[in-house]
């Protein structure tokens, strides 16, 4: 609880960018450089939420400096996706590519829970069967690649949590929650854009991403050496 307490308030400048976001909801059908700067917002707090523990903290623990890069190519995913009616949503895929990358990386492959993977490998693939007759041409590919990639994060998140073991934390809680909802806002543009107009979608894509966001970076602070906490009390 202490924890929770102390992370809050850092967590302030983020919530308020998400309300200008919803507030604001300026249309994608004319996207500039100050609706990508918008959208954007929240990202960069995210960034200054992790960099306001500390440069140290973030040199001497490697999940929390990819987490924090992974919310790097998560803005630039954002600006991409702005313009992805001009051609750039291959650019935005691959940007978030990345990210799943690192932040599958700052989950680690320990403790290694084959029956999340399996699990996950199934909900991936009974996704990717769902959408594979909605798509032509390198999206059928790229769409395979990418699901691949955040099923592969979602496991990591998940065998993390060691829910069974009793050994959870709330910031590994934290990941699993997030990662989860990065999923179903992944899956929602892939519905909306290859399959069929889905109800609401932007609004499903930005809430579930925005707290996606927040709770993988929320789960950095899991790094921190008890130590750390020792010398704060």
């Amino acid at each position: 609880f202490f924890q929770v307490k102390s992370e809050g308030p850092k967590l302030v400048p983020f919530f308020k960018a998400t309300c200008v976001y919803f507030v604001l909801w300026l249309p994608t059908s004319s996207p500039s450089w100050f609706s990508a700067l918008i959208k954007c917002l929240p990202i960069f707090c995210l960034w200054v939420f992790l960099l306001a523990h500390g440069i140290n903290f973030l040199v001497s623990h490697r999940s929390a400096s990819r987490i924090l890069a992974g919310l790097i190519f998560s803005a630039v995913g954002d600006a991409f996706l702005i313009w992805q009616e001009q051609g750039y949503f291959i650019h935005g895929l691959l940007m978030f590519a990345i990210t799943h990358i690192l932040y599958s990386s700052a989950f680690g492959m320990k403790p290694l829970d084959l029956k999340a993977g399996l699990f996950m490998g199934l909900v991936c693939s009974s996704c990717y069967a769902f959408l594979y007759s909605y798509l032509s041409g390198p999206f059928t590919y790229l769409v395979a690649v990418y699901i691949a990639l955040i099923g592969f994060m979602g496991w990591r998140a998940v065998a993390g949590m060691q829910l069974c073991n009793d050994l959870w934390t709330w910031t590994k809680l934290s990941a699993c929650i997030g990662a989860m909802l990065f999923m179903v806002s992944d899956l929602t543009i892939a519905l909306n854009k290859f399959c069929f107009p889905v109800p609401y979608s932007r609004f499903i894509i930005m809430a579930t991403y925005y707290a996606a966001q927040m709770l993988i970076a929320l789960s950095a602070v899991e790094s921190r050496d008890e130590e750390d906490f020792r010398k704060r009390s």
